[in-house]
């Protein structure tokens, strides 16, 4: 497993992307809007102290409504972060 905070402002694009890790997040202040889905067909808002699961392999991206701290839980641990092969987050188009 991995754990990580994330912080992100208001207005943040966090990029479509997928991973074959499953994926918790825990909103601790703030509110983030995903899009899951190829396209991001289902919209869901996740609010301070609410949880988000994510499976494996699911398109997904996030908007943060406000300033945004979440708490992201991964199995298997994101090697891509680990190795910073994460462009689609370190350099988005």
């Amino acid at each position: 497993m991995m754990i990580a905070h994330v912080y992100l402002t208001k207005g943040a694009i966090v990029p479509e992307h997928a991973h074959h890790n499953e994926q918790l997040t825990y909103i601790l202040d703030g509110k983030l809007r995903f899009f899951l889905g190829e396209g991001g067909g289902e919209v869901i808002d996740v609010a301070a102290g609410e949880v988000l699961h994510i499976p494996a392999h699911l398109p997904h991206k996030a908007e943060a409504l406000e300033d945004t701290l979440d708490v992201d839980v991964f199995h298997p641990p994101r090697s891509d972060w680990l190795d910073g092969s994460d462009a689609y987050l370190r350099d988005p188009a």
